[in-house]
This record gives C-alpha cells, structure tokens and sequence, in this order.
C-alpha cells in the first residue's frame, strides 16, 4: 500500500484473493462427498474471515489497539505492515514481509497446499481400485489432507494473526479430527483388519519422524484412505 488511507476498505482485494486461494484448494482437494464439502467449507470460512481483515477492516487491530499502543509505541498499529502482529511485536518492524514469522508462514503455507495435493492423487487412484491407500503422503499419516488444511491455516494464523480465526482454528481442528474419526470407521467397515492393521503402522495426524526417510506400508492394496 503506498498510504495509511489505502491499508484497509480494500474489499475488492478480500474477494479477489479469497477466490484465488478457495478456487486454488478446490482445485487439489476436489471434494465430491457430503463430508468433504463440509471441510472445505470450513476452510474457505477460515480464509475468508482472514483476508476480510487483512484488507477490509482491522477488527483485531481496532479492538487492541489501546493495548498495543500503550505496550507498543511509536507503531502505526493501523498501517497495513502493523498487521503482521507478531514481527511488529517480537522487534522486525523495517519489512516485516522478510521476518522470520512470515518466512515461517509461507513454509507452512506451501507444505501444506503440496500436502493436500500429494495427498489427493494418491486418494484418486486409490477410488479407483476401491483398495487401501498406503503409498505418498499415506505411507506417513492417515489423514494427510487434513493435516495440510491445518498447516495452511496455521501458517496464515502465523503470518497473519486475527481474534477471529485465532477462535475458529482449534473449532475447525476438532472438526477434522471428528471427520477423521468417522472416515476410519467407514474404512474399518469396508476393509476391516487390513485397514486395522494399517492403523498400527501409521499415525493420523502426527508423522512419526524415524518412519520419514522409509517408503510405503507394508500390505494389500493401495487405494481408499480417509
């Protein structure tokens, strides 16, 4: 922005760029269930309920700002750069673009949208074989897209962080591990111990990091995985 006056209002740019991201996630997850549409609605509220604050008003900044002001000196906390709370607060106030927060930010960003992606061409194969998906992604977690919605919002959150989404991430959490849950049960009544099994082997959420430089899973079938 090259004025304070153009920092928000900006609510051509909240649209714009929430349908390139949602557009852009619709185009590596592809939901075609019930269960998937709710999940990536969820993350699509996510997204909007970010960028309406990052480009149309600055609730979080306006409702803190007597806060930040006093603890904060000297910081036009309703600049645009101000937005990026934690540089500001944590001292990288000369391009907070190149801060560590959000060079962190665009590592979470992107290894989670390549996630989602690796994760669901492995899935598409494994639909169509109606068998058990244990290579890429699920080789290493057995919700691999769900774990990638969470580092893209977490990576946002980091580089961007508002009360609003600071409240819907853990409730959006918790509705992709029930969602997990309930895809494992679906999978337990289609595949029975082989998908038991499989469970054994590899965890949901959290990779078990001596098993990153192995290769797949060992057992029948490639295809279907929640």
């Amino acid at each position: 922005m090259s004025t304070d006056t153009q920092a928000y209002g900006l609510w051509s740019l909240v649209i714009v760029n929430s349908a390139v991201f949602i557009l852009f996630t619709y185009s590596f997850f592809k939901p075609a269930t019930t269960r998937d549409w709710r999940s990536f609605g969820a993350f699509s509220a996510f997204l909007v309920a970010l960028f309406a604050e990052m480009y149309g008003f600055p609730l979080t900044i306006y409702l803190l700002s007597g806060w930040l002001q006093s603890r904060y000196p000297g910081i036009d906390w309703f600049s645009h750069d101000a937005g990026h709370l934690l540089e500001m607060m944590f001292g990288w106030r000369i391009n907070p673009h190149f801060g560590p927060f959000h060079l962190l930010s665009f590592v979470l960003i992107g290894g989670g949208f390549w996630l989602i992606a690796a994760a669901w061409s492995v899935l598409y194969d494994a639909q169509q074989h109606r068998s058990l998906a244990t290579s890429g992604p699920y080789s290493h977690l057995r919700h691999p897209q769900y774990v990638g919605f969470i580092l893209v919002m977490l990576g946002f959150l980091v580089q961007w962080p508002t009360l609003l989404t600071l409240a819907m991430f853990p409730v959006l959490v918790v509705m992709y591990v029930r969602l997990a849950r309930a895809e494992e049960r679906e999978a337990i009544a289609e595949f029975g111990d082989v998908y038991r099994n499989y469970m054994t082997q590899v965890p949901g959420f959290i990779p078990c990091w001596n098993r990153l430089s192995g290769g797949s899973v060992g057992g029948p079938g490639r295809g279907l995985a929640p």
